[in-house]
């Protein structure tokens, strides 16, 4: 009996060895194409609202890591023409959609004009939340061509909250995240003062903060 217990500890021990080698050996194997992969996407998002008149630098190796007004690791793209800033894309966080984190992506140009916006990640309700998504609405482009000053604060809201921006049908939390996640990226852009100069840094994000 006790024969047999050892030799089924081993299979399994040998087993889960064998299984977690091939997991390593798999990640090690995908890692570089992961990265080509995620970096074409990133591209691919960038050049949906960033013009490609504004920029003639590889933007995907131009770029900092830097921390949010939360405190959370974020990319920040740098867009140059003829060597002169010309816009920045940034990832923004909205940590409070209906159903977690909603990852955003937005350009703005060296007057804090918003360029464009697009969602890049989310977990929101198909059919009602989704819409923030420019596949599903176009819901998501009325953020192009707008800024945030002191007279304009209070139009940056929902319409329930007495804001401009139009909330979706039974589903009011996903639009005021988002709403409230690009006004504080353009409060957060207009307190940093040395993007363009700061030392290039492009690199994987520590996910951990």
């Amino acid at each position: 009996m006790l024969n047999s217990i050892s030799k089924t500890s081993l299979i399994l021990t040998a087993f889960a060895i064998v299984t977690t080698g091939l997991v390593t050996l798999t990640h090690i194997l995908t890692k570089d194409q992961i990265a080509i992969e995620r970096e074409n996407a990133t591209l691919k998002s960038i050049n949906q609202i960033l013009p490609k008149a504004l920029y003639d630098n590889d933007i995907t190796k131009d770029c900092l890591n830097l921390l949010d007004q939360n405190q959370k690791p974020i990319r920040l793209f740098r867009a140059r023409l003829n060597g002169q800033p010309s816009a920045i894309v940034v990832e923004s966080i909205a940590p409070d959609g209906y159903n977690g984190r909603i990852d955003l992506l937005a350009a703005i140009d060296t007057e804090g004009k918003i360029l464009g916006v697009r969602t890049v990640a989310h977990n929101e309700t198909p059919g009602l939340g989704d819409k923030i998504e420019i596949k599903r609405s176009s819901w998501i482009t009325h953020f192009s061509g707008l800024s945030l000053t002191q007279d304009n604060q209070k139009n940056w809201a929902v319409r329930k909250d007495g804001g401009t921006f139009d909330q979706f049908t039974g589903a009011t939390i996903t639009p005021r995240a988002v709403v409230k996640s690009i006004k504080n990226t353009l409060a957060w852009q207009q307190s940093q003062t040395e993007l363009f100069s700061a030392e290039n840094q492009c690199g994987e994000l520590n996910e951990s903060n």
